[in-house]
């Protein structure tokens, strides 16, 4: 197997992987300087890449970790709850309007441990669907989908 072009794998993969970071951060500024990170280091490590997941589930870690990484540079714990999303029975709406429960609720999901955090995180925050979650982690839609019934579960008995 040879290197891969380079400079195809960026056309081709550039704009899909900015989505994603954007979908972690929120922050259109944050995830283009994630994305030109996440591919420089790519670029270094393209050697490495075996083949035993999608180039593109191997970029998206990279952007990952590179995300986390600036996170905890940053000291920043989540994005804020956007009111909009709506994905679980758990009222977040009325969470985030009381500010209190709403710090409560973003130091629980921050204590919740991986890979229930980022599941959940990458389903509420990021609107992923479980099948590209299941992908990103390397496993099935519907072990995403029991993943993050089960983040939901804990987030749910913890503010009850």
């Amino acid at each position: 197997m040879g290197v891969p072009d380079f400079e195809e794998i960026y056309i081709k993969y550039f704009s899909d992987v900015k989505k994603y970071l954007l979908y972690l951060c929120r922050n259109e500024a944050v995830a283009e300087e994630m994305t030109q990170e996440t591919f420089f280091k790519a670029m270094r490590y393209i050697n490495k890449f075996n083949g035993s997941s999608t180039l593109y589930v191997w970029l998206c870690q990279i952007a990952k970790n590179t995300y986390f990484t600036f996170l905890k540079k940053q000291k920043k714990i989540i994005p804020e709850i956007d009111e909009q999303y709506q994905d679980t029975k758990i009222d977040f709406e009325t969470a985030y309007l009381n500010k209190e429960e709403a710090k409560r609720l973003h130091i629980l999901l921050h204590n919740l441990s991986e890979p229930y955090k980022e599941v959940f995180t990458l389903r509420v925050f990021g609107e992923l669907p479980y099948l590209q979650i299941g992908e990103l982690f390397g496993k099935t839609d519907s072990w995403a989908r029991l993943i993050f019934y089960r983040a939901k579960k804990q987030l749910q008995e913890e503010i009850e």
